[in-house]
């Protein structure tokens, strides 16, 4: 199978067709421009059409037996496993992802699906005690219904599953919409991959299109009761204001601007070396990558000298050479924004230790030092491979600087003494930060996500079903209750 071929369709109510807008979303390989697919994209009445499959398919499937709902997860598993080369493949060429990066995200999609094939077992009930007699209190875990997801273009392959094989094991269905320049991997792929895996029709339903075409046709129509969504802050706030309006749920991945802290006390070599890693997988196109580098002023020197002599070795080029370590960006739009934020920042008295160029969507590695303090690079996002090298002078001020930005997403302590980098670790106000390890980090049971401008609410593990369940409290009374009147 062609991937590219055979899936640049709408899937919606377990048929493959095309959308009926009037223009067609071009799907670009990154790396050399070559069109990959050509899709029309779907309009509103298409969603309109997705979500009322959904709704007809759940009520079924939320009461069907937990234990044959994950027989579909099961088999979903083999499937990708039987076909990681050709994914890989699709990863490599729809968004620029190197063979190394491609790995990663099969290795993380495959254990998030091992996990909903547990999940499905998951949710419990519970009876409350009540202080009238002869009452009973039972409470329920329900599924919400039909869920909205939306995917971004990092990761798009895992994100999708991330969240639509929770919220299918937990028993609702699902519409998905993938970014527009992933809309294979992170749309056609999936359904494809739970189509082949027997689950019933309507319960997952893929839309490709944009809101120019559909507006808040997806996130403001009142069949789905939750909207997962995983992309930039500046989105994510509409979403959240559109949901908040219409009394949806929101669960919201947002960006990053994550900080790797090097105490006087660390392991140099290991420290560069997590954050080289941390800093330039995927390009820097990763919400958990490491922004800033704050490195104790003691060491700082050290620490600069073999964290530059690391990135030099970096080869830059093809992502499907196994030998590429960084890759292109997403498009052109991203590479010239992060080539214009490097130039700026210098301008403005920063010094590059490495200035890397532009070649298309190829951005070489830049290392940027003597930041301002003032400067606005310190306290945004940086989606592309640059990397801010901070000095601080102890402790306290290693927090002020970690916490100076509107992100609270990852982060990172190096150090000798473990204890002492978790009482650090806890003064940064930040979702999730690891000890002696990289920044860039996603386990299933583990609860994931950010704080101030990095999102609302959790995902993994038990945190799921806070997502894409409900309670529901009956009350069964036993004898007769006393009225007033």
């Amino acid at each position: 199978m062609s991937f590219f071929t055979d899936l640049a369709q709408q899937y919606i109510d377990g048929e493959w067709r095309p959308g009926t807008g009037s223009w067609d979303i071009i799907d670009f390989n990154p790396y050399d421009g070559e069109k990959l697919a050509s899709i029309a994209v779907a309009t509103a009445d298409e969603v309109d059409q997705a979500y009322r499959a959904a709704e007809r398919a759940q009520r079924a499937w939320a009461d069907t037996n937990p234990y044959a709902r994950r027989t579909v997860f099961e088999r979903a598993l083999r499937i990708i496993e039987d076909r990681e080369e050709e994914i890989a493949e699709a990863i490599v060429a729809e968004l620029g992802g190197t063979r190394l990066k491609a790995a990663f995200e099969l290795h993380l999609a495959k254990e998030f699906m091992r996990e909903a094939v547990h999940l499905a077992l998951r949710p419990e009930g519970r009876i409350l005690p009540s202080p009238v007699d002869g009452k009973e209190n039972r409470v329920y875990r329900v599924p919400v219904g039909v869920v909205g997801v939306i995917s971004p273009f990092n990761f798009p392959f895992l994100l999708s599953v991330k969240s639509v094989a929770p919220a299918l094991a937990l028993g609702n269905a699902v519409v998905l919409k993938p970014h527009q320049n992933t809309p294979i991997c992170g749309g056609s792929l999936v359904a494809k991959v739970f189509e082949e895996a027997g689950l019933p029709a309507g319960l997952l339903n893929v839309v490709i299109t944009d809101i120019a075409e559909i507006g808040d046709a997806l996130i403001a129509h009142p069949i789905p009761k939750v909207i997962s969504f995983t992309g930039s802050d500046k989105v994510g706030r509409h979403v959240a204001t559109v949901c908040a309006a219409n009394f949806k749920h929101a669960i919201l991945e947002l960006g990053g601007n994550s900080a790797l802290i090097v105490l006087d006390d660390a392991d140099i070599d290991y420290a560069v070396d997590a954050a080289v890693f941390s800093r330039f997988v995927h390009q820097g196109q990763v919400c958990m990558a490491a922004n800033r580098i704050l490195v104790d002023r003691s060491v700082e020197k050290e620490f600069t000298e073999k964290f530059v002599a690391k990135v030099r070795t970096l080869k830059v080029g093809d992502p499907a050479d196994p030998a590429t370590h960084i890759g292109p960006l997403i498009n052109s739009s991203q590479a010239d924004a992060v080539s214009a934020l490097v130039e700026q920042t210098v301008e403005a008295g920063a010094t590059a230790l490495l200035h890397g160029a532009t070649d298309g969507n190829l951005v070489s590695p830049s290392v940027l030092t003597g930041i301002p303090a003032d400067s606005p690079v310190l306290t945004q996002e940086i989606f592309g491979p640059v990397a801010l090298i901070v000095p601080f002078d102890g402790e306290d001020d290693a927090v002020r600087i970690a916490n100076e930005t509107p992100y609270g997403l990852s982060g990172a302590v190096h150090t000798g003494d473990v204890e002492r980098g978790v009482r650090l670790a806890r003064r940064v106000d930040t979702g999730m930060i690891h000890i002696n390890d990289g920044t860039v980090h996603d386990e299933p049971i583990v609860p994931f996500g950010g704080e101030k401008q990095s999102g609302l609410g959790r995902l993994n593990g038990d945190s799921m079903l806070d997502a894409f369940t409900t309670q529901k409290w009956i009350s069964v009374q036993h004898g007769r209750s006393r009225f007033p009147f």
